[in-house]
């Protein structure tokens, strides 16, 4: 994944921690997709988004952040499998 990709996906993660609500959390899921489709990026590379933003989450530990912060963690780990799922079966995620 190159660079802008790869703050891209920092820089949702970091939206992710500090969302209000699980619902934050899934409305910026969606919109960083959205937008990636709308902007013509190739499944691949949204594939490649989706399996590494789940990496950088599956590595958290629940002992480094607070009782939101891992919930909203949690719901986008979910998200993002949800996601996965929708992308390996050759459809467009729905949003």
């Amino acid at each position: 994944m190159n660079a802008t990709m790869e703050d891209y996906c920092y820089k949702l993660i970091n939206k992710v921690l500090f969302a209000n609500s699980q619902d934050e959390v899934k409305r910026y899921i969606d919109a960083a997709i959205k937008s990636m489709q709308t902007h013509n990026i190739n499944g691949h590379i949204i594939a490649r988004f989706v399996d590494k933003a789940l990496m950088h989450l599956n590595q958290f530990s629940p002992m480094d952040f607070n009782a939101v912060q891992w919930i909203n963690i949690k719901m986008a780990i979910l998200q993002f499998n949800q996601l996965k799922r929708s992308l390996n079966s050759g459809n467009k995620p729905a949003n």
